[in-house]
């Protein structure tokens, strides 16, 4: 848990294995404490963090593992139910993970003695992103190389199924946009769903390719952002379908996209994981070059707090944290 500034990480956390994914709750789950997950070769860890940034009497970061989930195969995305609660009486944890057997295993557990977990089939090739229903959470999207998005229900029946023109790389449920649904495809379209009729109702354009990962922006649900070849890309869905800015910033190709939850005007993206080292950049729409600058040993993954302006990537057998500025 200590201050680590030769990599200008802020915070670091050891792990057992290699960190596929990483994932904060962006959902309040009634505890003071954030909690995060994140993925190895064949389980999936999740514990609380706290940081100095929100607690003063915190020094640096505490952090705290609940429980260990043993997953049995590679864990290639991490999504967080809103029925998650710490402060209920016992405790719930829900989550939902992608492995590399295409398929989608729901765990649902107290801490104590409950620990279920649902298996749902149906994609028949890699699973690249998934989401819970944001406000009642008793549903789920999933994307796929297969060129599919489905939303399923809790018990694993497909409730929707869209046929995508290339593989599904982002999919995003805004809390204030319930009905609807982004789908993010790897030949630089980003659809908008209408789940009621299930009918495509908007769809943005690259211009350039490969899309690798898209986020719909929590603080403006008319903000859009993606990483797509070199660069980043944002559009105002009011203005056009294509971007009103973009910037190139990875020189080997851009991997991932997220908001900041905390402020509409800050975003990261990570590169591609080189042979040594992963570049994390964190972005200002006032700037015009990145605030900050990271590297991590292998990084994958790329989560935000919920309520900080504090970013973190998983890595070598580590964690990662950088707090920016808002």
């Amino acid at each position: 848990m200590k201050q680590d500034s030769t990599r200008n990480t802020s915070y670091t956390v050891d792990c057992e294995d290699y960190v596929h994914v990483v994932k904060f709750n962006p959902f309040d789950s009634g505890d003071s404490c954030s909690l995060i997950a994140y993925g190895g070769n064949n389980y999936v860890v999740v514990g609380t963090c706290k940081f100095q940034e929100e607690d003063a009497e915190v020094e640096g970061m505490q952090y705290k593992t609940l429980r260990t989930f043993h997953h049995g195969i590679r864990v290639d995305a991490i999504a967080w139910s809103p029925e998650t609660r710490l402060d209920a009486i016992p405790p719930q944890i829900r989550f939902c993970t992608a492995a590399s057997d295409r398929k989608l295993r729901l765990f649902t557990s107290d801490l104590q003695d409950k620990n279920e977990f649902k298996t749902f089939d149906g994609h028949s090739d890699y699973i690249n992103d998934l989401v819970f229903a944001p406000n009642e959470g008793q549903e789920m999207a999933s994307v796929s190389d297969d060129h599919t998005c489905r939303v399923w229900d809790l018990e694993g029946n497909e409730k929707a199924h869209f046929v995508l023109r290339s593989p599904g790389m982002s999919v995003c449920w805004h809390p204030e946009e319930a009905f609807k649904l982004m789908v993010a495809e790897k030949n630089g379209t980003i659809r908008f769903y209408d789940l009621i009729t299930q009918q495509a109702i908007l769809s943005l354009e690259c211009e350039q390719t490969p899309l690798m990962s898209a986020d719909w922006c929590l603080k403006n649900t008319l903000k859009i952002g993606a990483v797509a070849g070199n660069d980043w890309l944002i559009w105002d869905i009011t203005r056009s379908s294509y971007p009103q800015d973009k910037r190139p910033v990875h020189v080997d190709r851009a991997r991932l996209f997220r908001w900041s939850r905390v402020n509409e005007n800050l975003f990261a993206t990570t590169g591609y994981p080189g042979k040594t080292t992963t570049q994390l950049l964190v972005h200002h729409l006032g700037h015009p070059q990145p605030i900050l600058t990271g590297t991590a040993a292998v990084g994958s993954g790329l989560t935000w707090h919920r309520t900080l302006p504090l970013c973190a990537v998983g890595g070598d057998h580590k964690i990662f944290f950088w707090v920016t500025e808002m």
